[in-house]
Formats: structure tokens, sequence, C-alpha cells
């Protein structure tokens, strides 16, 4: 193969993995709950294979689905995107990373607040809106930082524009990175800038995410080392810390990513093309906006059906998701733990069910083969099932 496209609709979950309720998620199903809106639409993905998945219900199934697909069950112990991601490219993570659902001990906050010379306000989880709300008016008055994490093992620091400039916060993550390290090594520390007025104060654009650096080898360095393209578009660059990749560029949202993956697809390159398309997650799975993700979906699955026709005829695209957030469960607004759906389309693609995998790592070990470079995963390859 010359170019695999993977894409990672960030959250798509497809129901319950069986030990759920011991991350707190009982009947959760990201994909049952947006078929329950009128919003749903998603011809193409259906007719690649979505309703024959194992387990799926919630949509119809094709009598002649045009890809190959499978059940991906998340072997790591975690479901943060994080750990999902690294999983994707042939990590599997034994131990969840840290959580803090009482705020951040002195260990951490003191040396934070002796290298940057700045107080902390709220240390706790919190809404990434409401806690400028709340702490933006004080933070402005004396110019002390929100520091926040959330149920993911996240620490957020926010700070408004006027404030604290954008690469000036940068710099107190980078220093919050270097701490956070060992038994406090969080997932990613987060900048969230924010500019307006007390009672009108919104987020900015100027996010940036300062990743655990991953703990071996992953699918992206082994593309580069045999000096392959590897190709990051969205957060994928911030969730690898930056490593493995050839080339990479942000995303401001969904549209913006599908717009770059159309670009990259009327590029020549040799490689990965890896895909992160967040608002899924972010906009409406943690907001428990059924109708919005439902829409979401829709407008992923129209692009789909104009960008299989850019496929050569030795490109591969994988359709896959990271973890679930499944906007219909109220128990918490939490990612979910559920397996996540594949789809892999391509001329040369063999149609059919590749079960039910025991681990995302799968995907790695299956690239590695397609592009013919060497990885160790535990990951076991489908790349003969398919072709």
């Amino acid at each position: 193969m010359k170019r695999v496209f993977l894409i990672v609709l960030d959250s798509f979950g497809i129901g319950a993995m069986p030990d759920a309720p011991a991350f707190g998620d009982v009947g959760v199903n990201t994909l049952a709950s947006c078929a329950t809106s009128p919003k749903l639409s998603v011809p193409n993905m259906i007719k690649a294979g979505l309703g024959n998945i194992d387990g799926v219900s919630a949509v119809p199934g094709e009598a002649a689905p045009t890809g190959a697909y499978a059940r991906l069950t998340e072997a790591s112990m975690g479901k943060d995107t994080t750990i999902g991601h690294w999983e994707i490219a042939g990590l599997i993570s034994e131990n969840p990373l840290p959580t803090y659902p009482n705020g951040f001990p002195e260990e951490v906050l003191a040396p934070f607040r002796e290298a940057t010379g700045r107080g902390v306000l709220a240390n706790a989880p919190w809404s990434g809106t409401e806690v400028i709300e709340k702490y933006g008016a004080q933070h402005m008055a004396t110019g002390d930082l929100i520091v926040y994490t959330s149920a993911d093992s996240v620490f957020q620091i926010a700070a408004h524009e006027e404030i604290v400039p954008p690469e000036q916060l940068y710099e107190y993550c980078r220093i919050a990175r270097k701490i956070l390290q060992g038994k406090h090594g969080v997932g990613r520390v987060i900048a969230r800038p924010f500019v307006g007025k007390p009672g009108s104060f919104r987020r900015t654009a100027n996010r940036h995410d300062f990743s655990l650096e991953p703990p071996a080898e992953t699918l992206l360095d082994a593309i580069k080392a045999a000096g392959q393209d590897c190709i990051g578009v969205g957060k994928i660059y911030d969730i690898f810390a930056g490593r493995g990749t050839t080339e990479h560029v942000y995303n401001k949202s969904n549209a913006d990513g599908m717009a770059h993956t159309d670009d990259f697809a009327a590029r020549d390159f040799h490689g990965l093309c890896f895909v992160n398309l967040v608002d899924f997650d972010m906009q409406y799975g943690h907001r428990r906006n059924i109708d919005g993700y439902a829409n979401a979906l829709t407008e992923f699955d129209t692009w789909l059906g104009r960008f299989l026709p850019k496929l050569g005829q030795e490109d591969i695209l994988m359709i896959t998701a990271d973890h679930g957030c499944d906007p219909g469960y109220s128990a918490t607004t939490d990612h979910t733990r559920e397996y996540v759906p594949l789809l892999v389309l391509g001329k040369r693609v063999k149609p059919g069910n590749l079960g039910t995998r025991k681990s995302f790592a799968d995907i790695a070990a299956t690239v590695a083969e397609l592009l013919d470079v060497k990885l160790e995963t535990p990951g076991k390859s489908f790349a003969k099932e398919i072709l």
C-alpha cells in the first residue's frame, strides 16, 4: 500500500464493554443515543458495514457491505484520548493515567506556583466554561491562574489573553508538564486561553495540549524511522508529544479537519495520514448534545461520500474511534467505556466481518504491515484478511 488514511471520530463508541460498570458506565452506547435523533443520516458508513459490526443494532445492516468492518475492544485500562490513541498506535497501557477528583495536591501546586510566580485558583474538576465564569474576574484582578481538571487525566490552565498572552500561558504549561511526571504523569497539560469581560467570557481557538510522551515506540515512530511520511491532522501531534510526525496541521473544527484531509489526499505522499476529528467529543459528547453529535456524524458521512472517490488504487481508509462519550448518558459528562467501530475501505479491500478484535492495537499492526515497516506491538494484523 502507498497511502493509509486513518481517521479517528473522537469518542464514537458503539456500546458498553463488559467492564464498563467498573468505569462507572452502565448501559452506555454513543451510536445508539445518536440513532434516537432525527439528525442522524449515515448512509455511507452503513453501506461500508457499520450496522453489520458485532453487537450493533442501532443502525441497519447492509446485505452487501462495501468495506471490512470490526468491533474493537480497548485493552488498556482507561477511556481517555491519550490512552486510546496510544493503543491505536500500538501501545497498551496496563495502568490508567492519574486523575484528580479532589484537585491537585500541594506537592504539585507548590513547585508550580514557585516556578510561575503566580497563585492558583479553582483547583478542582470543573466545566471549562463554568470555571472561567466563576473565577475569570478574580483572575483578571489578581493575575492568579485558573487551574482545574476534569474526569480525564488533565491539568488545565485557563487565563485571559489580556492578562497572560497565549505564548506566556504555553510556557506555564511547559513548566507544569515538567512537574507532572511519574505518579503525577497526567495525560495532558492543556492551555485554555479566553477573552471577554465578566459575564461574557469565551474561550478562544488558541488552546494547546502538552501531552505525556509515549513510553515506547509507536506506529508513528516506526513509519518516520522507515523514511515514510507520517502526517498528523488535528490533535495527533499533541497527543504523541510531537513524536513520529513528519508534518502536522491543527484543526479549528471537524469541517476544517476534513478539508485538511482532502488537501493531503490531493498530494503524492507515501505513508500515513492520521486524522483526529474532536468536535464529536468536545462539542457534543461531553455536553450531552444528542442532536449535535448526530448532526456531526451526518456531516462526516456526507463528506465521506465525496472523499472515497479520491482514494487511489493503492490507498486504504480506516475509520475508528478512541473511546466513547455517550451524549445520552446522564450519570456523568465523562467519556464512556465502549467498544469502538472499525471500517476499512479501498479499491483493494475485501469486504467482510473482521469480528470482535482484542485491542485497538490491531490497527497499528495492520498499518505497519500494509506500509511494510517494522513495529513491535501486541496488536494482531488483519492485513491479509482485507486484501
